[in-house]
């Protein structure tokens, strides 16, 4: 496998206090332990990348974060509150959004009516003012609306708003779910390998995107990649995993040095992984 990283940027210091808290989280699979014993924060504005070798608890971590999953032991914490095991889709309501690898969008409805999706929990209108129309229902929904066209301009989607998603490639499908997700107001994203099948032109596109997104949105960014270069330009800290432990937490410089870090991509022999 070729090095681990390319030299990163100075990474941004973010002082604040922590908004999302993992603590002690182990989740097994019948006899094997996916995660063993996690704990890191995330910071209030911070963007932190959760990186390690196929099969090192990334994504099993990621899914008792936004609920798919509970754990088996440990604790997880958000802007103060417990959030162990809640529910998926308590997430969205709590401010807490995500993506996913595997893309899960309408593939039938348009890239409008997509990201429109995203908003469904913030109505307060309720069923009957919609259907009769009411002025507090009118005002809700085009409030959503310039939302949604908001988020298309920024994503450079505009041109394809009323095109069903299924017609378009996959890299614009990226950009969807992200504005669906975004439309819902989180103050935590959650993204799951969000430069998977982008070439290099568009993962740089998308490092300054995820910059821009959080000054422009003021929110924290968890994101599990493989694209390692992503990870270290972008990122304020990054976490390592290997084998469902954690193995580094610190800054991109710190951790793209960090013995075991290397060791995990480069220099030991294959052993079996954790699921």
């Amino acid at each position: 496998m070729r090095s681990v990283v390319a030299p990163p940027r100075r990474a941004r210091r973010v002082t604040a206090t922590a908004l999302l808290e993992v603590r002690d989280i182990v989740v097994r699979f019948g006899g094997v332990t996916a995660v063993g014993g996690v704990s890191f924060d995330v910071g209030d504005g911070q963007i932190c990348g959760l990186i390690g070798p196929n099969g090192a608890g990334k994504t099993t971590l990621f899914n008792c974060i936004s609920g798919f999953y509970r754990p088996n032991e440990g604790e997880i914490r958000f802007d103060g509150q417990r959030i162990t095991g809640a529910p998926r889709h308590r997430m969205a309501g709590l401010g807490i959004g995500r993506t996913f690898q595997n893309l899960a969008l309408f593939r039938s409805l348009s890239v409008r009516d997509n990201v429109l999706a995203g908003a469904h929990h913030l109505g307060r209108a309720g069923f009957l003012a919609c259907a009769l129309r009411l002025p507090g229902a009118v005002r809700e929904a085009a409030a959503t609306a310039g939302e949604a066209r908001r988020l298309l301009a920024l994503l450079d989607l505009e041109a394809v708003a009323d095109i069903p998603v299924a017609s378009l490639p996959f890299g614009t499908q990226k950009r969807v779910e992200l504005a669906r997700a975004l439309i819902s107001r989180p103050r935590l994203l959650l993204l799951d390998e969000p430069a998977g099948g982008l070439n290099h032109g568009e993962v740089d596109d998308l490092a300054d995107l995820l910059r821009r997104i959080r000054a422009e949105f003021s929110l924290s960014i968890l994101l599990v990649e493989h694209h390692m270069n992503l990870v270290m330009h972008v990122s304020d800290k990054v976490v390592a995993l290997d084998f469902g432990r954690k193995i580094a937490d610190g800054t991109p410089l710190e951790v793209r040095t960090n013995a075991e870090v290397i060791a995990a991509y480069l220099g030991e022999a294959p052993r079996e992984r954790a699921a």
